[in-house]
């Protein structure tokens, strides 16, 4: 009986390495950088979960914070509260993804109630492209 040797040829491997890089060239650029957009996908998504905790208290009392008052009287009665849950609005204040606090301002500008918003990833007012400001809608 011949001996038969089996395994993979050079061009087959040769094949694989190819095919590999062409994936590997179409899938990284589509992967690297997409955290800065995680990051601001997650940003706006905290600033729609402390806009809910405001607007219980709002429902509550009749109110929103002042501006004096900040984000904190949704964790602590302030003394204008006439209703407040036991645990508060809500356990604490998150930070946005880049560890910054959240900014609060009531009222807002052009006749909304309140401005709620984040400075995004260089922690400062203003900014453009994955420096600006992230305003909850």
């Amino acid at each position: 009986m011949p001996n038969k040797m089996s395994g993979f040829t050079l061009i087959e491997v040769m094949v694989v390495v190819v095919i590999l890089g062409i994936l590997a060239a179409v899938i990284i650029p589509n992967v690297v950088g997409k955290d800065e957009q995680a990051r601001r996908t997650l940003s706006a998504t905290s600033l729609s979960n402390v806009a809910n905790a405001l607007e219980m208290y709002r429902l509550d009392n009749h109110k929103y914070p002042t501006t004096q008052e900040g984000l904190e009287a949704l964790v602590t009665k302030p003394a204008s509260a006439k209703v407040f849950p036991q645990g508060g609005y809500l356990k604490n204040l998150p930070n946005d993804p880049w560890d910054n606090p959240m900014q609060y301002v009531s009222p807002g500008a052009a006749g909304k109630p309140y401005e709620l918003y984040s400075f995004g990833s260089d922690g400062q007012e203003g900014g453009e492209g994955d420096n600006a400001d992230i305003y909850h809608k």
